[in-house]
């Protein structure tokens, strides 16, 4: 029967066998780790995308809520007092400055105008008389055939006479005006609304209530109301040099959003302050040949009540925020490199935020790759509107090698 024995190493072998195991692994991590480094120093930064920093005239857009008001108003009321015999407009209908509107019975102011007239041709014969009395006493007198206190007392009642006929036509002016107004005619052009009085109502010149209201409403005003408080800071700027006055176009946007087919033009602003909302009026004018805004609609006024300067037009997503809520852009810094820059920003213009400090003409600021990204990282910066090359390896394949 035969045993095999395990060979004896010995000990001097085996511990150079030990060193060289040691050896070799140390070799072998040693090999990994130069690898892997000389591999991070060779991936590929990421590409972010940049827009370069310009600054501008940026106008500051203001959004004011309004009411329209009717470009005139006029209430139809009777000048003379009597009972309404007719109505001659449809309501609701377009009147015109003119028109008659109501029929105020006439009677007792046609016989008003005979009687006037019956009386200066009274008075026109009397003056007549006493005119020619004057004139027949005038050569007795010189001749003193008469005494001269009798000339001049025809004298006076000569011009006595003269005055009364002067008064009797003012009287017969008065009664034919009076007879005028018993038709009531529409004092202004526009829409006139129902009638508050009806055929067989009294009319009284001194009643409280019109018979009607007419409107004009092309053009139309909207009346905006504009915070003092915003106001006097816009002023300060405009004082200043930092903003100048913008353009007086107004655009409107209707109680369902949609926009006013027409715009306006700022007309003025009030010159004091409503004490119980502290807000200012403003007023604009806008055509409105279709009657489509109608007094009393509730409308949001859109206009660039001012123009900012040295501002800088940054797209929204490229502003970012801090935990305390500052805005803040990551710029391409030195050596290829992403910074950080805090920036003021408080309004924002369609996709833009218009930014009025922290930036500087020239400077490039990310747009595109901004996830992830942070201070210090190294980076590959192009121009935003660089087409990217989609890489071939990712995109998927129909068949497997």
């Amino acid at each position: 029967m035969f045993v095999l024995k395990r060979p004896s190493i010995h000990p001097v072998s085996a511990g150079r066998l030990r060193r060289g195991i040691i050896a070799m692994a140390a070799l072998t991590a040693l090999a990994a780790c130069s690898g892997g480094s000389q591999q991070d120093r060779h991936a590929p930064k990421p590409k972010v995308g940049f827009v370069v920093a310009k600054s501008s005239d940026v106008p500051v857009e203001v959004v004011l809520g309004g009411r329209t008001v009717a470009y005139e108003t006029s209430q139809v009321r009777p000048q003379v007092s009597g009972v309404i015999k007719k109505r001659y407009f449809t309501e609701g209908a377009y009147v015109r400055a003119g028109q008659p509107l109501f029929q105020i019975d006439p009677s007792l102011y046609r016989a008003a105008v005979n009687q006037s007239e019956a009386n200066l041709a009274s008075a026109r014969a009397s003056a007549d008389a006493a005119a020619v009395k004057a004139e027949r006493y005038k050569p007795l007198a010189e001749m003193e055939a008469i005494a001269k206190q009798d000339y001049t007392d025809a004298l006076a009642q000569a011009r006595v006479a003269k005055a009364a006929v002067a008064q009797n036509a003012a009287a017969l002016d008065t009664a034919r005006i009076n007879l005028r107004f018993t038709t009531v005619p529409a004092p202004i052009s526009g829409r006139i609304g129902r009638s508050l009085f009806t055929v067989g109502a009294l009319a009284s010149a001194s009643q409280a209530d019109p018979l009607a209201l007419i409107q004009r409403t092309d053009p139309i005003y909207v009346d905006m109301k504009q915070s003092s408080t915003d106001l006097t800071a816009l002023r300060q700027k405009l004082s200043q040099g930092g903003a100048s006055a913008g353009s007086t176009s107004v655009r409107l946007k209707l109680q369902d959003g949609n926009a006013y087919g027409a715009s306006g033009t700022v007309k003025f602003s009030e010159v004091t302050v409503d004490e119980s909302t502290g807000t200012v009026t403003i007023r604009a004018q806008f055509p409105n040949p279709d009657g489509l805004l109608l007094p009393g609609m509730f409308v949001n006024a859109v206009f660039d009540q001012s123009v900012q300067h040295d501002a800088y037009l940054v797209p929204q997503s490229a502003v970012l925020r801090d935990f305390d809520g500052s805005a803040y852009v990551m710029i391409v810094g030195k050596e290829g490199k992403a910074m950080r820059r805090k920036v003021i920003t408080d309004r924002t213009r369609g996709k833009f935020s218009v930014v009025t400090d922290g930036l500087a003409d020239g400077e490039k600021i990310i747009v595109d790759g901004l996830n992830g990204l942070k201070q210090g990282d190294a980076i590959t910066p192009v121009p935003a509107s660089t087409p990217q090359r989609v890489n071939a390896s990712l995109q998927p394949s129909g068949k497997q090698d």
